[in-house]
């Protein structure tokens, strides 16, 4: 039998497999790994204008963006190029041919079937046209289902966050990885585990919300689920990416060390060392000046020498030609390709722009190959873990098998309910089957609302279907759209009203969508309704007809000018391919809502950033103009049908170490006429410290679940990471002192307090 060659040999180490095939590359085969390649419809078009003058090249470039807003149009073009050129870019050399490191979205517009067998087709390629046979990586975003054509789409993050469930998200993101692994993909751009604190930013939705230990446990839960799957996971955007001034996403950021390690850093931290996901995701941001994809303190000092980072970094698309054309801190691609090496990033997403310098760098002693080495062995080991040296291949019949398959729709249908936030109910739900007819109306009642980076070529269920497949013939149902998501027409408002007052009921579907209102580079200076909602809410209000508002969309809405008006008001989020079933679960009382708010609503925009972890005032905590409460709904709020009481609150000891642990446990009952879900949240507050803490800081949660009349005992355990800080010198430390308990239904909503101590 042949002796399988070093690195080919599976009895091997992944640290000697990789040693032996880095011996064996040439500096062209090591640069060659660290590149990508993507292939973009405008860049195709280019040829198209070529040879135009500057404005005629330009009014084209507009009327084929205009165009290509077809998302069918888009999936034929990207489907042709793929499968014309892509034996153009995998492989690279004019005689000794060697791969590049990834492919950049090539299975997107394919079905899970078609995927995987270009996916088989292009690993084929590689192990038959080049030298040392090294296989190609190819990544896709996963936010909330793989957005390639046929995977399941699942709630968005924000509405994930909102079921404060880790162990739902932990069933979530096994069933992307299954389905992402399946068709051929082996990396996840996901999860998006920034913090936020402004919901302006328009990819608020993408986020956990603006608490860092609950987003540290949701991304935890979805990096071990995608990575037991044998997918890379991709935290991102490294770091505090989404708070720049006036909420702007990838603005400039300049935050202390200490808001940073305390608010931002800790989710990332947490993916590394408690979920060792594989890979990070640097920001397009700067931070104090330096850009993340060139800062040498974060991509090393911080990730890898303390954290124990083992993975590979890969640039935001495009982030490392920002050196040079935004953040104007680089003079050249090769001078901007040197500044991303050498800081720690080692793969330049989508393409390598500035990549393509690395060799001449090396060859002309501008930079050690040492460097190049570097990363291209983490890039190796990564590549090792994922096995594709001893089996790139995927098997077609389980990929269509597997994605969107019913047992992963039943797991979305499950999440959507249990992602759903009441935040108003004056006793009109769960609706009544006596009903005679409902009026169902808005911008977003009958289309399919996902949020960004959604998958595509599935059935989705609108709103109106789920409430008609809910009643079936029993109940009348009207439709009327009313108004345009972001229209100033009122053309629409005399249907609406019209059936609003034959019916019993008016159900209004209103909110955003990404990308017309909300999304990636559309954030938003006014939290308001868009368009014309507001005002069809307030005329629909005046028929008299009872009015519930079912809000789609991604962030935080503010409602002062209509929500005394209202009789009931249901956060549903982007809530995937189930969600018109699941919200009308929800409705007529098949499923109690037990959601609860991942970040603070405000009344006004001009309030933000409001969070409910704010360190104390030196003066006051409210306005001339706007006095008491600050919050519209408060981080962690959600209503029931039902009722939860309180009592028995036990801490044990009251007096420990620093190193001790403490056992805080209570009593939650059932005293209402439903069976419901309760999350139960625990809050510390440290009485005095040597630096100014947070009047509180989640600690704890759980989500349990309660017959009428059922009670429970929770009890949760702290431990010394609970009670640490960063003291002046920017050290942790336990300081001996009081601590004070604060337990509750919501940040604000405080049922049960007590102390342990210190010493």
């Amino acid at each position: 039998m042949e002796e399988k060659v070093g690195y080919l040999n599976p009895e091997l180490s992944i640290e000697e497999r990789v040693e032996d095939l880095l011996s064996r590359m040439t500096l062209e085969e090591k640069v060659g790994q660290l590149k990508a390649r993507i292939l973009h419809i405008w860049k195709s078009l280019a040829d198209i204008f070529e040879g135009l003058e500057p404005e005629q090249a330009r009014k084209f470039d507009v009327v084929f963006r205009e165009l290509f807003r077809d998302r069918d149009l888009i999936e034929a073009i990207s489907r042709n190029l793929w499968q014309k050129k892509w034996k153009e870019i995998i492989l690279e050399g004019s005689n000794e041919k060697y791969p590049i490191g990834e492919l950049s979205c090539a299975l997107r517009p394919f079905s899970p079937r078609e995927g995987a067998e270009l996916a088989n087709e292009m690993q084929k390629y590689i192990l038959e046209n080049s030298r040392l046979k090294i296989p190609i990586l190819i990544h896709d975003e996963c936010l909330h289902g793989c957005m390639a054509k046929g995977s399941t789409s699942f709630p968005q993050s924000i509405a994930m966050a909102s079921t404060w469930n880790p162990e739902l998200m932990y069933e979530v993101a096994t069933a992307i990885g299954k389905e992402t692994r399946a068709r051929g993909i082996h990396q996840a751009l996901s999860p998006t585990i920034n913090i936020a604190r402004d919901p302006r930013c328009g990819r608020t939705e993408e986020t956990y919300g603006e608490d860092p230990y609950l987003a540290s446990l949701m991304a935890v839960s979805f990096i071990k689920g995608l990575q037991e799957q044998k997918v890379v996971t991709t935290p991102k955007h490294y770091a505090a990416n989404f708070v720049g001034d006036g909420g702007r996403d990838s603005n400039a950021v300049h935050f202390s060390e200490r808001l940073l390690r305390e608010v931002y850093f800790p989710a990332f931290k947490a993916s590394v060392e408690k979920a060792n996901a594989l890979s990070i995701m640097a920001a397009y941001n700067s931070l104090d000046g330096i850009p993340c994809s060139s800062n040498k303190w974060l991509l090393t000092d911080l990730l890898r020498k303390e954290w124990g980072f083992k993975g590979y970094v890969v640039s935001d698309y495009g982030s490392v030609i920002h050196l040079m054309t935004k953040h104007k801190v680089a003079k050249s691609r090769a001078e901007a390709a040197k500044m991303a090496l050498e800081a720690g990033l080692d793969m330049e997403l989508p393409e390598s722009e500035c990549f393509e310098e690395i060799v001449g760098l090396v060859k002309e002693g501008k930079l050690s190959e040492d460097v190049v080495t570097e990363a291209v062995r983490r890039v190796l080991r990564v590549k090792f873990w994922l096995g594709l040296f001893d089996n790139p291949f995927v098997d077609p019949e389980y990929a269509e098998r597997i994605c969107d398959c019913k047992e992963h729709r039943e797991l979305a249908l499950r999440s959507a309910r249990e992602s759903m936030v009441l935040l108003k109910n004056e006793g009109i739900l769960p609706l009544s089957r006596d009903i005679k007819s409902i009026a169902v109306i808005g911008p977003n009642a009958n289309v399919p609302r996902l949020g960004g980076y959604s998958g595509f070529g599935i059935k989705v269920v609108t709103p109106l279907e789920g409430i008609k497949n809910k009643v079936g013939k029993d109940i009348k149902i009207y439709f009327a759209e009313g108004c345009g998501l972001n229209d100033t027409s009122k053309k629409g408002f005399d249907e609406a009203i019209e059936i609003a007052k034959k019916s019993d009921v008016a159900v209004l579907f209103m909110g955003n969508s990404v990308p017309e209102t909300e999304g990636e580079q559309r954030d938003r200076c006014n939290l308001d309704l868009p368009g014309v909602q507001e005002d069809l809410i307030r005329e629909i209000c005046n028929t008299g007809t009872p009015v519930i508002v079912v809000l789609i969309n991604g962030s935080a809405i503010t409602m002062m000018n209509w929500i005394s008006g209202v009789k009931a008001i249901l956060e549903a989020w982007y809530p995937g391919e189930e969600g018109g079933n699941a919200i009308a679960d929800i409705l007529f009382g098949d499923y109690n809502p037990g959601g609860k708010l991942p970040i603070t609503f405000p009344k006004f925009t001009g309030q933000l950033p409001l969070y409910y972890n704010y360190k104390p005032s030196g003066r006051v905590d409210d306005y001339v103009d706007l006095r008491g409460p600050q919050p519209l709904f408060p981080f962690g709020y959600g209503l029931s049908y039902t009722q939860f009481r309180y009592s028995n609150l036990r801490i044990t000891p009251e007096v420990i170490s620093p190193d001790g642990e403490v056992t805080i446990s209570l009593d939650v009952e059932n005293i209402g006429k439903y069976k419901g879900d309760e999350v139960v949240q625990l809050y510390l507050h440290d009485e005095f410290a040597s630096i100014a803490r947070p009047v509180k800081e989640l600690k704890r949660f759980k989500r349990i679940t309660l017959d009428i009349g059922e009670k429970k005992s929770v009890s949760f355990t702290l431990t010394r990471e609970d009670l640490e800080f960063f003291n002046a010198d920017m050290k942790l430390v336990v300081e001996p002192g009081i601590f004070e308990v604060l337990i509750g239904s919501s940040s604000e909503d405080i049922r049960l307090k007590g102390t342990f101590e210190v010493k």
